[in-house]
């Protein structure tokens, strides 16, 4: 406990002082409630030879309230937002084109998707080789594959950031409107709620980029978007009848994430309130030097922490499969036996998880010979891991 404690001493000394520790508090949050979700509200039932998946939200749907403590997507947008445009902003005052701007970014992004296409596709190749059912391969890829959507929508949004650094988000919302409106008010083909995937989440990210202007700094902005998103979502919910559930369940006719609903755009709204209030208390509890270790690491392993949850859930799973159908883990989610057995089942996860960590988290780093760097100063380094240099270059570099 005192190596993790003198640790923690060291990150948090050598973080550079005008950082702002609430954001990566809140960008921590955002990719632990994705996990945590997922982790909740997925099961893989085992059923005759054959893995499909399943909810409890399903079962159960009293329990949607729980997918509003875990829908996080809406704060990531709105970090990303406020990082990117404050990151272009800078590049622009330093003279850096705009195209080694967004090669930067985007790289930090897809570097370590690499290792989960090329582990799945050997993974789909061997089950197929080996006579698994056709339905259950499309299942676990189907799963392993699915953050990737999140990645594109970011990575469009990230690219357009010149072109959106200003605009009024009040503008994708009625997009997200009128939408909405041609979908399940006037008969439009289904397919014309695409438009939503890029529309709906444009709104956290423009109120990003407000934050950044400065717009978004009074209390008022905060309780404003709080109020007036969880009005607008009790009345979606409640008089309209969009499902209460903020993450798609199986079987069910609406979703309001596949793709974007209102209901969701708004539900982000008040969770993107809830944050911008949450900065102070977040900036003070980030003073301790335990508490900003944790968000540091999370921060630094987030894209692999992200694309590999959903393979150790799975590897959990078939792991146990030899033991027979353990409840929790292979038994329908019809059933509060079945949450309380999940949730015993999550530190094995987060088990594998950590062995995927150890595994693939040099890609989302660079190269294993490259140094990787938790936080630096001028003057000192705090590394993760020994490096093959003795002497550091000059200069500063800040995470």
């Amino acid at each position: 406990m005192a190596a993790i404690r003198h640790l923690a001493h060291r990150i948090d000394t050598a973080t550079p002082p005008d950082r702002d520790r609430a954001v990566d508090a809140l960008r921590a949050f955002a990719v632990l409630g994705v996990v945590l979700g997922h982790w909740l509200v997925t099961a893989l039932v085992a059923d005759g030879g054959e893995l499909h998946t399943s909810s409890p939200l399903q079962q159960l749907p009293w329990l949607a309230p729980v997918s509003w403590l875990f829908q996080t997507l809406a704060v990531f947008f709105l970090v990303g937002g406020h990082v990117a445009t404050r990151g272009y902003a800078t590049a622009r005052a330093q003279g850096t084109p705009y195209h080694r701007w967004l090669t930067s970014r985007l790289s930090r992004l897809f570097k370590p998707v690499a290792a989960l296409l090329t582990l799945w596709t050997l993974a789909t190749t061997a089950l197929l080789l080996s006579g698994t059912d056709l339905a259950t391969v499309r299942t676990l890829a189907k799963l392993a594959l699915s953050p990737l959507w999140f990645l594109v929508v970011f990575a469009a949004l990230t690219a357009a950031t010149p072109l959106v650094a200003r605009l009024n988000p009040l503008w994708p919302l009625a997009v997200v409107l009128h939408v909405d409106l041609l979908r399940f008010g006037l008969g439009a083909p289904p397919a014309v709620g695409w438009v939503n995937l890029a529309a709906g989440w444009l709104v956290p990210y423009t109120l990003g980029a407000a934050w950044t202007r400065g717009e978004l700094d009074r209390p008022r902005a905060g309780w404003v978007l709080l109020a007036a998103g969880t009005a607008a979502t009790a009345g979606l919910v409640v008089w309209a009848g969009y499902p209460a559930s903020m993450v798609g369940v199986p079987g069910s006719a609406v979703s309001n994430l596949d793709p974007p609903t209102l209901a969701a755009v708004t539900f982000g709204l008040a969770q993107c309130g809830l944050a911008l209030l949450l900065r102070e208390r977040l900036r003070h509890a980030m003073r301790r030097p335990l508490a900003w270790a944790a968000v540091a690491f999370v921060n630094l392993s987030a894209m692999t922490i992200f694309l590999w949850h959903q393979t150790a859930m799975m590897a959990t799973t078939a792991l146990g499969l030899p033991l027979g159908r353990l409840p929790g883990l292979h038994t329908p989610p019809d059933g509060l036996a079945w949450i309380a057995a999940r949730l015993l089942w999550l530190p094995a996860f987060a088990l594998l998880l950590s062995v995927c960590w150890a595994a693939f988290h040099a890609y989302e780093r660079g190269r294993p010979r490259t140094r990787s760097r938790v936080v630096r100063t001028r003057s000192r380094v705090v590394r993760t891991r020994p490096s093959s240099d003795r002497t550091p270059p000059a200069g500063a570099r800040r995470v």
